[in-house]
């Protein structure tokens, strides 16, 4: 998993634990595919940017699950979803994952 960016990865856990839950009709399969892959980028984050950065991704990535079931009574469910994904992997990226590809080239 050391290549892949941790925002791919929160940003992934985010589709994924919607998809499974959706397709299962399990919530507690999405919860589980959701913190799974929390946990994989908040390691990440940690390695790639210390354990303050990692703290607040984490909280946003917390956030933004939260914050896509009232944000789905607009946009509905996928485009939800999505849009809070896209801002996870972004503030990823901006906070944490630009420093390991700069670092790698």
């Amino acid at each position: 998993m050391a290549g892949i960016p941790a925002g791919v990865v929160a940003a992934g856990g985010l589709v994924g634990g919607y998809g499974v839950a959706r397709w299962t009709k399990k919530r507690q399969l999405g919860g589980v595919a959701l913190a799974a892959a929390g946990v994989v980028a908040a390691r990440g984050w940690k390695q790639k940017a210390g354990t303050g950065t990692a703290a607040v991704l984490s909280g946003l990535y917390v956030a933004a699950f939260a914050g896509s079931h009232p944000l789905a009574k607009k946009l509905g469910a996928w485009p939800s979803v999505l849009t809070v994904a896209g801002g996870v992997a972004a503030a990823s990226w901006a906070a944490a994952d630009r420093r390991s590809v700069a670092a790698a080239a």
